[in-house]
């Protein structure tokens, strides 16, 4: 339930010249806003969820784009169950408001910087990699919700340190300011004071020429140990239960 009101924590410092999401560039280079992926990062929540039993009657997704991984949810998880949605890029609350309904809704605001409900679990999807003081944003958000899902891009492995545009692509095509793997985001939260509940690998949307040639081997090595497959050759997202 909500069950007290979180007042603005964080003044806003996003700048609506230079960034990526509110001055079009992101859109350009994004023209889906990875709706694509949307039901695939539902589904891996989903599981998650089933593991911990977790059942929230209100979520709210943090950075929530087109706000298609709010709907795959809503169409998935009980019918008493309420969704919320916060983004700062106009073009992507205009996709997301096509899919408002009476249990979910979509604002353009800065999530921190704004007064909310407390929630029962937040969703932070792909999001810390893209914000300036990314460890004064996480410490913002402990306060929110009971629960905090992160999923994390993990940039960092053997092929793309290797690969001259490897962080390139991800800070020229995805607006990536940081980059991750495994231990990095663990130890990052855990910096920022929360409680690492339970992890697991999702899918990550790389669609490179090298991430098709590499995804044979991926598969392979993935399916026999994998934190050294993603430490070497990349291709999965890390989804992280925190409180």
């Amino acid at each position: 339930m909500i069950d007290s009101v979180a007042g603005p924590r964080m003044p806003s410092v996003v700048d609506p010249v230079s960034d990526p999401h509110i001055n079009g560039e992101y859109l350009k280079n994004n023209p889906n806003w990875h709706i694509e992926y949307s039901p695939g990062k539902a589904a891996a929540i989903l599981r998650l969820f089933r593991k911990r039993n977790l059942q929230p009657k209100t979520v709210c997704e943090v950075g929530c784009g087109a706000g298609e991984v709010l709907r795959q949810l809503q169409l998935r998880m009980p019918a008493d169950c309420r969704f919320w949605g916060y983004d700062i890029a106009p073009a992507a609350i205009q996709m997301a408001k096509q899919r408002e309904n009476e249990r979910l809704q979509v604002k353009l605001a800065d999530f921190v910087a704004v007064e909310t409900p407390r929630f029962d679990l937040l969703l932070v999807l792909e999001v810390v990699d893209h914000i300036e003081h990314y460890l004064a944003f996480l410490r913002h958000l402990k306060d929110r919700a009971e629960w905090k899902l992160f999923s994390f891009s993990l940039d960092i492995s053997a092929q793309s340190a290797l690969r001259r545009s490897g962080f390139a692509k991800a800070r020229g095509m995805f607006s990536h300011l940081h980059h991750f793997n495994k231990e990095i985001a663990l130890g990052t939260l855990r910096h920022a004071g929360y409680e690492i509940v339970d992890c697991c690998y999702g899918p990550n949307h790389a669609d490179t020429m090298m991430a098709k040639l590499v995804s044979p081997l991926r598969a392979l090595t993935f399916a026999i140990n994998q934190d050294f497959s993603v430490r070497m050759f990349g291709g999965h997202s890390l989804l992280v239960l925190a409180r």
